[in-house]
């Protein structure tokens, strides 16, 4: 980068941080809770919400293939999707696809570009995102919000950053009715969560958490349309 093109960069307070949700709670599927990844992160709005009308274009979707097919409204109008969702599409077989904007402190202070691209460190392409799933029980429903926690460039930092999120300074493992971590991602024997699943709790109350670190690449290879032809990695 150019010293000129350097002077242009500026440090945004916030982030924006595109995902995509797929629930399948209507479908014939082992998935139980709805899929949440982050696919990109911009520091201005209007460069996220452009990023978030390509999404479902870039998986191999085109609106014809969706029974419903939505976009938020740019003033006014009526929204039942969700605040952050600018995008939402039902599939035939009963899928939903939410694609939404989630607001953050940018806490790293990462530099951006006048387009509200992000300048990241040479080598690097994508960040880590420690994602915050919460479960809670109303008579035989279950509710589920995801929430992001931070973004991160370090992979190892991400995972650090995973560990912690549900320990704060007056919370423990001890005030858990159950806690259980493990050091590293990938599969593994007698560990149910999913190979995102750094930690999985269980509060007094009963309500469940799981905290996972997710990088863009993996919703790409996960959920479009043409599994078996070369993705975006």
């Amino acid at each position: 980068m150019s010293a000129q093109e350097k002077s242009q960069t500026f440090v945004p307070e916030f982030l924006y941080h595109t995902y995509l949700k797929v629930d399948e709670h209507g479908v014939e599927t082992k998935e139980v809770l709805p899929r949440f990844y982050v696919l990109a992160t911009h520091a201005t709005v209007e460069s996220a919400k452009s990023f978030a009308a390509t999404v479902l274009p870039e998986l191999g979707y085109e609106e014809t293939d969706f029974d419903i097919y939505e976009k938020r409204p740019k003033v006014g109008g009526e929204w039942k999707h969700g605040d952050g969702v600018v995008v939402y599409a039902k599939a035939p077989a009963g899928q939903e696809f939410f694609v939404g904007i989630d607001t953050k402190l940018n806490s790293g202070d990462l530099p951006a570009e006048p387009d509200g691209s992000l300048v990241l460190p040479q080598g690097v392409d994508h960040l880590h995102y420690v994602l915050q799933t919460n479960i809670e029980y109303r008579g035989d429903d279950q509710v589920a919000t995801t929430e992001i926690q931070g973004s991160y460039v370090k992979r190892a930092v991400a995972l650090e950053g995973a560990k912690s999120c549900l320990l704060y300074t007056d919370i423990t493992e001890g005030d858990f009715a159950e806690y259980e971590a493990r050091d590293d991602l990938g599969e593994r024997d007698n560990w149910p969560y999913g190979e995102d699943v750094l930690v999985h709790a269980v509060a007094n109350s009963g309500a469940n958490y799981l905290v996972s670190v997710k990088s863009p690449p993996s919703a790409y290879l996960r959920h479009s349309k043409h599994k078996g032809e070369s993705q975006k990695t």
